[in-house]
């Protein structure tokens, strides 16, 4: 075995260590903003880094944690004292990761059908953010549901990206993580998201196939099967783990290690749910989350730009990370939402 393949699979064993996800903090400077807005704090360079700042350096947690997913600019920010931020991460035992897509843009010809750029260039971006520390990457497809849409043409377009990418990212040694979402926006419903899912990932492996790509050696980071949420019918955290299930039965191969699921714009407390009803039923992979809002919103609402409130917004995210943690082994339950501490 290579030196480049046995480096792969270690970042894969550390990213899929049980009871341990990854913090999805990669908000481009646009999304970030929109999250500060709501506590009233500007989006600066500075609140930027020390909110992420807080974020890293909470104690304990590479216990729950065993990834982050960073931004470009966190990736090169050191905190107040010039420390980077990265090496805040790795004396936690948690492993640095990239997001290195380009953003959405309309995909020409297909009205309200978003295609993923960032291809250009991505080889010579990827060899620096290697250099800089970074061991694995991620790339974002959307996929959207409404009326006529998605389009075979659509869903096709994006899984060839996404493979091209992981193909590219394994060639340079770090991990991909591959993630075609299909959004919860929209009245649709559980068996409709779980049509499109299915039809999603099955276009996705078969790109990845044509691309030669390792699959030992990637993370899959999918929606979860649930309605939309304006659809009348919502579904009980079992309804969701099972339609979940079923769709990665029909689609994932058991050589992927690890599937991370995102939240997708579930609150905290339901992105926990669901995932600890999926986790009750023993599966080939490794099932764990790939959070952004659903770790952070308490952080958020408890640090409010306010170097006061380091201590509060840290503990709301050990929580939350730990509540998590419990639902990757199947042992979260809503009870332990009031109580002080999770068993």
């Amino acid at each position: 075995m290579s030196i480049a393949s046995q480096e792969l699979e270690q970042t894969v064993a550390e990213l899929t260590a049980s009871g341990r996800g990854i913090l999805a903090a990669d908000e481009s400077t646009g999304t970030i903003e929109k999250r500060f807005k709501q506590i009233n704090v500007a989006s600066t360079e500075e609140s930027r880094r020390d909110y992420r700042e807080i974020l890293f350096s909470t104690p304990g947690l590479g216990e729950c944690i065993s990834g982050v997913i960073l931004f470009e600019e966190t990736l090169k920010q050191n905190n107040a004292a010039g420390v980077p931020l990265l090496q805040l991460l790795t004396a936690q035992g948690i492993v640095p990761g990239i997001k290195v897509d380009g953003g959405l843009v309309p995909l020409a010809g297909f009205s309200g059908e978003k295609i993923t750029q960032g291809l250009d260039g991505l080889p010579q971006r990827l060899a620096e953010y290697r250099r800089m520390g970074a061991r694995f990457a991620k790339w974002r497809a959307v996929i959207a549901i409404d009326a006529g849409i998605p389009t075979p043409q659509a869903i096709s377009a994006n899984a060839h990206l996404l493979a091209r990418y992981a193909a590219i990212c394994q060639e340079l040694g770090l991990v991909p993580i591959v993630e075609p979402e299909v959004l919860m926006d929209g009245d649709h419903t559980l068996a409709t998201c779980a049509r499109v899912t299915e039809n999603v990932l099955h276009a996705v492996f078969h790109a990845l196939h044509q691309q030669r790509v390792r699959l030992e050696c990637l993370l899959l980071k999918p929606n979860m099967v649930v309605p939309g949420s304006a659809c009348p019918e919502q579904a009980t955290p079992q309804q969701i783990a099972q339609a979940t299930l079923n769709c990665l039965r029909r689609t994932v191969p058991a050589a992927v290690p690890g599937i991370n699921f995102l939240s997708g714009g579930q609150s905290d407390t339901a992105a926990t749910a669901n995932l600890n009803a999926i986790n009750l039923a023993a599966q080939p992979w490794s099932l764990s989350f790939s959070y952004g809002r659903a770790l952070q919103a308490p952080v958020l609402q408890a640090w409010r730009g306010e170097s006061a409130n380091k201590v509060s917004a840290q503990q709301a995210l050990y929580r939350r990370a730990r509540l998590n943690s419990l639902a990757c082994r199947g042992r979260y339950t809503a009870d332990m939402e009031i109580e002080s501490t999770p068993a």
